[in-house]
């Protein structure tokens, strides 16, 4: 999420939302784990304003995930910042589904897909695949 400021005029990887590309950022759950709720919305949303689609890879609580929602309600501006996108696996009851298999863990962690609203549209979304249309500005 941290942006790399450098005059040299080479491509660090963070286009600025210059047309280039989609920038995805992958969060691991070890990273969002040392974080407070607040920490994890102002993350999430700090992405999200750049233009960025964020994937988590544990997701949030359903009160973080409804406090993402009443900050990114309190910064809609029409002109900068038209809301979030989200997406969420749900998390099985019992067993294991196709990752925790690969991963080897018991419990799936559940995969959180967010992005800027006027930049992703969800396709599709059912217990197994999340398919989304990212736009570039």
């Amino acid at each position: 999420m941290a942006k790399a400021n450098s005059d040299s005029g080479a491509d660090d990887g963070n286009d600025d939302n210059d047309g280039d590309g989609v920038q995805i950022d992958l969060i691991s759950s070890e990273r969002m784990a040392d974080l407070a709720s607040m920490e994890k919305i102002r993350t999430i949303l700090d992405g999200v304003h750049d233009g960025n689609i964020v994937i988590l890879e544990e997701g949030l609580s359903p009160d973080e995930e409804s406090r993402l929602i009443e900050v990114t309600m309190a910064e809609i501006d029409p002109d900068e910042f038209t809301g979030i996108e989200i997406e969420t696996y749900p998390r099985p009851d019992s067993g294991g589904g196709f990752l925790s298999r690969i991963m080897g863990n018991e419990n799936t962690a559940k995969l959180t897909v967010i992005g800027p609203a006027d930049r992703i549209q969800t396709l599709h979304k059912d217990e197994t695949l999340i398919s989304a249309l990212i736009t570039r500005r």
